[in-house]
């Protein structure tokens, strides 16, 4: 037995799977040999038990030899590209044929005398002798994506080549370099239609740059599932590579004035809206089909009439052909108002004829599509003219039932999902619901998939957050039908990912941030550093009970908040209610929770004291709002090169955005702002705070 466990765990390594990791604690976990098969198996491999891993080994050993080059060779700043060619020892043929197409279109074609190349080593696999040669390629590429093919003993082998820079895009945006920005969801932004929309989000954008700012956060703005099947969660999208017209502001399209009967100005719509703006909470359901019915007249009216913005849109289908595909599939969803998992075949496999889906729900999903990235184009041309940035974050990954997963199947993993290994917090672990990538699938794809995700968001973000970052190196796969606890860690190819990041935030001209809160092997912060990405630094994580360091510093090159959308608010924080909440789950007992309040009550008192002493509180020390000026002070004198500020912080909210782990009892991602714009943009205790943050990032003295 103790053979047959050490052969799975040599074919685990075979497969970039990890046999074990090291917890919080610092306490290995090893992966059960269940756990491992199951992993494998998603993974392609053919092991029902561990009778068949012998067998396995020898195949995963003889293809990794078998392939000539790696399918992805990535080169930093414009250096010479070395390859590893694997050939059989046996070949009587010496010469390689190369052909090289650059992204430009130019062809390049050289020959490589192998008698010539530098010998690396010899190795035997399964009585087959290998050679391993290093070859040099004789051209300096430019950035970008280039494809590489050789002749080798008959065959034909491809690969693609990624030339990036070496460091992600970094603006230098004032004298100090040092930046600020505010964040707030946008369906929590009120409006006349109940829900935030993107003209709002310009206003807003306006507005900050307006008090010096640099730029605007908010939550995924992605296609969701708002009718049958219904998932509200912004980290759970439809796809990563559509827009949600949940945020179309429809006062804004041309189409409506011209319009005939539009029911925009029914007693009905107007009674509905007035309902849904009175509302403490986004009722996605209700919100989603008032806005549709509104759009659907839209719609056919703009496609029976012709007017001349219908060659943008025409043109628009044109040049992003996949909206079409897209429109089919959720067309198709409506009517059989249920998952694609569940459709019948061809269906579900991705073939759709036009039977199967009505035509007008398909027209209608083009043209949402076309107003959302025109008025997102909107909002990112307003930012650009004011010298700001659009900060949009990139999630993770998508549930099974999302056209991504449809449309890119063979790119997923099955029989899996992401999650996190047990921590203080979460003792079970977490299981997200969301599929992997599969990490050799998409490498022999070229990146397609993940190169349009990225290039969705970057065309319009100028800065972008990569959602749990430590995914590009390695990622937590749960099984299905096992405990989140039961994960394993899988490894992917992350030099190739942030190759395809870096290269397009310079096409781009945007930052890139990366989530690496919690437990993060060092190798990521590392890669990050290499990189130029910035990490992130949470002032509620950063809080210690040592009087001369009550609030660590954050690093230089670090985006800095107070908080994110998953952790209390300031006033939340303040008050514990994340420790009653801990109570009320059973996560903590009585005993656990007075330790924690006990704790929590000391940390105040020598953070108050901290600041009190450094000058950063002004007026009454035991008053909330000074406390938060303070906290909000020492970071925008600090080192970090970007500075967040939840807007809900400064009129001290205590309700958090979403409490991870919760479901029904906590209205997660619903919670709109406790004001409107046009309320909080003149509140003294809002425009001061940020005022004084602009002041101290231009490396001005502290306002007395």
């Amino acid at each position: 037995m103790s053979s047959e466990k050490d052969q799975l765990r040599t074919l685990s390594r075979l497969h970039g799977v990890k046999t074990s990791y090291f917890d919080m604690k610092g306490e290995r976990r090893r992966a059960s040999p269940e756990a491992l098969l199951a992993v494998l198996r998603s993974l392609g491999v053919p092991v029902e038990s561990l009778r068949d891993v012998p067998a396995a080994i020898r195949e995963r050993r003889q293809a990794l030899w078998r392939r000539n080059i790696e399918p992805v060779i990535v080169t930093w700043d414009r250096r010479p590209i070395e390859l590893e060619l694997r050939r059989p020892a046996t070949s009587s043929r010496r010469h390689t044929k190369c052909h090289l197409k650059t992204q430009e279109g130019e062809t390049l074609r050289w020959t490589f005398d192998l008698g010539r190349a530098s010998h690396i080593a010899d190795e035997t696999v399964e009585g087959q002798r290998y050679e391993l040669h290093r070859i040099i390629v004789p051209f300096t590429l430019p950035y970008g994506y280039h494809r590489l093919r050789l002749e080798v003993d008959g065959s034909e082998t491809e690969s693609l080549i990624i030339s990036s820079p070496l460091k992600a895009y970094a603006p230098r945006e004032n004298q100090t370099g040092k930046v600020w920005g505010v964040f707030l969801p946008l369906y929590a932004l009120r409006s006349r239609w109940g829900v935030g929309d993107f003209s709002e989000l310009g206003r807003l954008m306006e507005w900050v740059a307006s008090l010096g700012g640099s730029f605007v956060g908010t939550l995924p703005l992605l296609a969701n599932f708002l009718d049958e099947p219904f998932i509200s969660s912004p980290y759970s999208p439809a796809s990563r590579c559509f827009w949600n017209e949940l945020y179309v502001d429809v006062t804004r399209v041309p189409e409506l004035t011209g319009c005939p009967g539009t029911i925009i100005g029914s007693a009905e719509i107007q009674q509905e809206l007035e309902e849904l703006r009175a509302a403490p909470l986004v009722d996605y359901r209700r919100q989603m089909a008032v806005k549709r019915r509104t759009l659907e007249e839209l719609s056919r009216c703009f496609l029976a009439e012709k007017p001349d913005s219908y060659a943008a849109f025409r043109s628009f289908l044109e040049t992003h052909p996949a909206v079409e595909d897209y429109a089919r599939f959720r067309a198709a969803g409506e009517r059989r108002r249920a998952a694609w998992p569940s459709w019948p075949e061809p269906l579900c496999d991705g073939v759709l004829g036009p039977q199967d889906y009505d035509e007008e729900a398909c027209r209608y999903h083009e043209f949402v599509q076309w107003l959302a990235d025109t008025q997102l184009g909107d909002v990112a041309c307003t930012a650009e003219g004011l010298g700001s940035r659009l900060y949009l974050d990139l999630p993770l990954g998508v549930p099974t039932d999302s056209y991504d997963v449809w449309r890119e199947r063979s790119a997923f993993a099955q029989g899996v999902s992401s999650g996190a290994p047990p921590d203080n917090f979460f003792t079970k672990g977490q299981d997200w619901g969301l599929l992997p990538l599969h990490p050799e699938k998409i490498r022999e794809q070229g990146y397609g998939y993940f190169a349009s995700c990225i290039r969705h968001h970057l065309k319009y973000a100028g800065a972008l957050r990569i959602d749990h970052v430590m995914g590009l190196h390695r990622l937590f796969w749960v099984p299905s039908g096992m405990e989140a606890k039961e994960g394993v860690y899988v490894r992917y190819h992350a030099h190739e990912l942030y190759a395809i990041l870096i290269l397009e935030s310079h096409r781009s001209r945007s930052v890139i941030v990366g989530e690496n809160l919690g437990t993060v092997p060092p190798a990521v912060n590392r890669d990050m550093a290499r990189h130029n990405i910035l990490g992130m630094y949470v002032g509620q994580f950063a809080f210690a009970p040592n009087p001369e360091e009550a609030l660590r510093a954050p690093h230089p090159s670090s985006m800095a908040s107070l908080n994110t959308h998953d952790t209390p608010t300031f006033a939340g924080f303040w008050h514990g209610l994340d420790i009653d909440y801990r109570v009320s789950k059973g996560l903590l007992d009585e005993n656990g929770a007075q330790n924690e309040r006990s704790y929590r009550q000391h940390l105040k008192n020598v953070l108050t004291d901290f600041l009190g002493r450094r000058v950063w509180l002004k007026g009454d020390w035991g008053d909330l709002l000074t406390l938060l000026r303070g906290c909000l002070n020492f970071l925008s004198a600090g080192p970090a090169r970007t500075l967040m500020v939840n807007l809900e912080d400064l009129w001290l909210e205590t309700n958090q955005q979403n409490v991870p782990g919760s479901t029904d009892e906590n209205p997660n991602w619903r919670s709109k702002a406790r004001y409107d714009f046009d309320t909080f943009c003149h509140m003294p205790e809002v425009t001061d705070i940020l005022r004084e943050i602009d002041h101290l990032r231009r490396g001005k003295e502290y306002p007395q």
